[in-house]
């Protein structure tokens, strides 16, 4: 019979008492059981509200930037084409943006056993969406208290024109998001101009509605419960810690015990910590949580209880950093290791890819050649000569007008065969079907590679080759 593992219960919080652990839960959230922030001031929201900015303007901004005739950024899916700036990329190059996927995941896991979540507090579209639906909130419904107050009160015309203008501004959001979001694969100028005079496409007005209703219902709706419920990211994050990670933490061995003071009051003096219990942490925080009940998954890194504790902080008189961006070794009294193993090879592998992958985007070749076999596997011509037919696609990637030449490589005893002068205009595709025949008189086997090249004939290191098979018969 196998041995019973004994179980044991752990308490949340073991340094809190019950009743103050009941009165922090309480405080988490208001008695409509919604999350309603205050505002705070600080270091790291300046930090957050800076770079949300750079994002906003750079999604905004970018999608009505033009470059030549065309729009700089534009993913055109009907024509399979992917404009970025001069760079015009194929369906070809996906392995390029797998590769740039890639590249993305290693620096989040590398920003995360450096510093935590802070790609969630900063950068993620729907923490700093969410950021801007609360700003609405506060200027249409007041702050925190106000808030509260306004969902206990009985329906009005205050309680009314303070909600309607509440998701009215959510909904202009949401909808400037959608048409912004589409024209990135639409062009946002005839786009914007068809929507505004309802002469949308049905297409084009389903994905605006949808990512419009998607903004809206996220970061108005459903907020934390999207960090917390629906994000994968917060599932798996702690496998990447350790104990030199940088996390928001709660000093316990100074702030405990915990309890309200005189401002010139000694708290050694009256066996108290340096945490007052002002409740401003949780009440900043926008997934409702207490930090001083340790490290959970529901903390976006955002540090808006850094910011509130840092304040506090300073009107007491004590030093900052009773709530800050910390290590669970330097909480153990010990020093932070900045650089290590695992951080070290993440960084090394992120970047030898960003390097492979600029070699890629420079040494990838402007001209693409795909050759399809015809079905048929040979035939004899007029001369006497095996001949193999082939449909060759070749693709002018540049954004010029280029004259290009068809040869064959590695393949002595064939003569292509139709048309060997090309002149592509900028983006343009064409099918050429060509023959080979073969000279010689008997083959080494019935099926042999051969190559197929085409060639700037202006600017030769511009040319791209591919392989095929040529089919004969074995004796003539």
């Amino acid at each position: 019979m196998s041995e019973r593992i004994p179980v044991r219960t752990i308490e949340p919080a073991a340094f809190l008492n019950t009743d103050v652990t009941s009165h922090v839960a309480s405080k988490a959230k208001s008695s409509d059981n919604l999350i309603h922030t205050r505002s705070f001031k600080g270091l790291f929201r300046n930090v957050r509200i800076t770079g949300a900015g750079l994002l906003f303007l750079l999604f905004f901004g970018t999608v009505w930037l033009d470059w030549g005739d065309r729009q700089a950024v534009l993913w055109d899916l009907a024509e399979s084409k992917f404009h970025i700036f001069g760079a015009t990329f194929w369906p070809q190059d996906f392995i390029l943006l797998s590769a740039l996927l890639i590249i993305a995941a290693f620096g989040l896991f590398a920003i995360t056993v450096f510093a935590g979540r802070v790609w969630c507090g900063y950068a993620c579209p729907q923490s700093s969406w969410t950021w801007i639906f609360m700003w609405c909130e506060k200027i249409t419904e007041g702050e925190r208290n106000q808030r509260i107050r306004l969902q206990a009160a009985p329906w009005g015309p205050n309680k009314l024109v303070r909600r309607l203008a509440k998701h009215t501004l959510w909904l202009a959001i949401s909808l400037l998001t959608g048409l912004t979001f589409v024209g990135y694969f639409t062009p946002i100028r005839p786009l914007t101009e068809a929507l505004l005079t309802l002469q949308i496409s049905g297409v084009s007005l389903f994905w605006v509605l949808f990512f419009t209703g998607a903004t809206y219902i996220n970061a108005g709706w459903l907020r934390e419960a999207v960090c917390m419920h629906m994000c994968p990211y917060a599932r798996f994050q702690s496998v990447m810690f350790d104990k030199d990670t940088l996390t928001i933490s709660y000093d316990v061995a100074r702030g405990e015990n915990r309890g309200p003071r005189r401002r010139e009051a000694v708290p050694t003096d009256i066996g108290l910590g340096d945490c007052i219990d002002c409740q401003l942490c949780v009440q900043v925080c926008p997934t409702g949580i207490d930090i001083r009940d340790g490290l959970q998954m529901e903390c976006i890194g955002c540090a808006a209880c850094i910011d509130a504790c840092d304040s506090i902080m300073d009107k007491m008189g004590y030093a900052p950093g009773l709530i800050s961006y910390t290590s669970e070794r330097e909480l153990q009294g010990g020093k932070t290791h900045l650089l290590r193993p695992r951080l070290i090879g993440y960084t090394a592998v992120l970047l030898i890819m960003i390097a492979a992958l600029v070699v890629c985007l420079v040494e990838r070749p402007m001209v693409s050649l795909d050759v399809s076999k015809d079905r048929g596997l040979f035939r004899e011509n007029s001369q006497g000569q095996i001949e193999n037919i082939y449909s060759l696609k070749v693709i002018n990637k540049t954004q010029q007008r280029q004259d290009y030449r068809l040869t064959l490589e590695d393949a002595d005893g064939f003569v292509l065969q139709g048309k060997t002068e090309l002149s592509l205009a900028p983006g343009e595709i064409v099918d050429v079907p060509v023959s080979v025949a073969m000279t010689l008189q008997q083959p080494s086997s019935g099926s042999q590679s051969i190559g197929f090249k085409i060639v700037d004939s202006d600017e030769p290191q511009i040319y791209s080759v591919e392989k095929s098979r040529f089919v004969a018969p074995m004796h003539r």
